[in-house]
């Protein structure tokens, strides 16, 4: 037996690196994937002669009000484009939206239940959570499930996959440079430069530590700071005692960068007050890149200069591949121009790996040659870099930029790059 994804998810993700009718199903309550009459006979879950189904867990909802919806925009601007073109060997794509599981662990798992046992979907795409207790159930289906890979649930099991590979790797894979070699290439190189890395106090934000600690120290940094310090409940109301510590991490003096492994609103408070303490250096954080936090001013103010990791190529970019995913999503908000952000991406580039794997596993649609094209499957270029898999199942696809808010815009401050990726101990 395989290790249990509950057990993984103990060490549960990177922030958060911080998105019809039923068929006949093929066997027992849930509609298990054993059936072999892809070509139309209805004995596949979610897989009929003119259609997949497909559905999504997204966290439209929180408790601090922190939202993921446009993860379901981005997924359905992508079947849409999909079933433009024809579909998926002549099969349309069923897209039922997105459960709002609210971060909850109960609900994701709820929701998980709810699209295979109710719903009869073929596959999950996208599921974009801080919390995946779905996982475990999802994985025994036989559920074809895609992602934002920062969960560890993303990396080893069978059936789920993140769309730029498994960004929390356990011991033998490997991790992610793109941010510690992108804020060396904004500071000029790495080699007798200080980082402070801060995270929650939680499970996640113990992972990240670990984790981004080896990632900047073999990219040359001295960390001079670690520590997921910060409640994960409930964002402090007073920052002095963190912004005490952190600027007198690197021997009584300001380390260079400050790195925020939390998702906002933690990050607004602890800028501000890092901000306000005349900290001059670096700030960074890998969730801000979001048009809709520059509403407010203070929101603005704060994230201001602020160096923002991407894992995807950016919005400004003028590849026709962005291009076209512009327009996908104009044309699944009704051809209204709306502004992007990073959930919308979440959700399109989950869909879109689900759609390539699904087209190369031809007309005779199963869970089982879904999962055969899917171990053999490759391409290039993508809005995330090279892709590959199992190898992703495992590994990073490695790629990445930073952009920085400067006077309310987004500006690229490192490119999109795809770098070697480290061994992870």
């Amino acid at each position: 037996m395989p290790r249990s994804i509950r057990t993984v998810a103990a060490a549960v993700a990177v922030f958060a690196l911080v998105s019809g009718c039923n068929s006949a199903s093929s066997g027992g309550s849930s509609g298990g994937s054993s059936g072999k009459g892809g070509g139309g006979g209805g004995d596949v879950r979610g897989v009929s002669a003119a259609s997949i189904k497909v559905g999504g867990i997204v966290s439209m909802t929180s408790a601090s009000g922190y939202s993921k919806k446009d993860t379901d925009l981005g997924a359905k601007a992508r079947y849409l484009r999909a079933n433009a073109e024809g579909g998926i060997h002549g099969r349309k794509i069923e897209y039922l939206g997105a459960e709002d599981d609210g971060q909850d662990p109960g609900k994701n798992l709820a929701a998980a239940r709810k699209l295979v046992q109710q719903d009869k979907v073929f596959a999950v795409a996208p599921m974009s959570s801080v919390t995946f207790s779905g996982a475990d159930f999802l994985e025994q289906e036989k559920v074809p499930t895609f992602g934002w890979g920062t969960l560890p649930s993303f990396c080893g099991p069978q059936y789920i996959y993140g769309f730029n590979g498994c960004l929390v790797p356990s011991p033998g894979g490997t991790i992610n440079q793109t941010w510690p070699e992108g804020i060396a290439t904004v500071l000029g190189g790495a080699q007798g430069k200080s980082v402070a890395v801060i995270a929650n106090d939680s499970d996640a934000g113990k992972f990240g530590i670990r984790t981004f600690s080896q990632g900047f120290a073999a990219a040359g940094f001295e960390v001079a700071y670690a520590k997921p310090s910060v409640p994960g409940t409930a964002v402090p109301s007073d920052w002095s005692a963190y912004v005490k510590e952190i600027l007198s991490s690197n021997d009584g003096k300001a380390p260079d960068a400050v790195v925020s492994v939390m998702q906002t609103p933690a990050n607004i408070g602890l800028f501000t007050a890092l901000k306000r303490a005349g900290y001059k250096g670096l700030l960074s954080d890998p969730t801000d890149y979001d048009p809709g936090l520059l509403a407010k001013d203070a929101t603005k103010q704060a994230l201001d200069g602020v160096h923002v990791l991407l894992q995807f190529m950016p919005f400004e970019s003028t590849d026709p591949k962005m291009e076209q995913f512009k327009a996908d999503i104009r044309a699944a908000a009704g051809g209204e121009v709306v502004p992007l952000n990073m959930h919308m991406l979440t959700g399109y580039m989950s869909a879109d790996l689900f759609v390539s794997i699904a087209r190369t596993a031809g007309k005779d649609l199963t869970v089982e040659s879904f999962q055969a094209a899917a171990q053999g499957f490759s391409d290039t270029g993508t809005l995330v870099g090279d892709r590959a898999l199992p190898k992703g199942q495992k590994d990073s696809f490695g790629c990445g930029a930073l952009v920085q808010l400067r006077n309310g815009a987004y500006e690229v401050s490192v490119p999109f790059k795809c770098h070697q990726p480290i061994p992870f101990k």
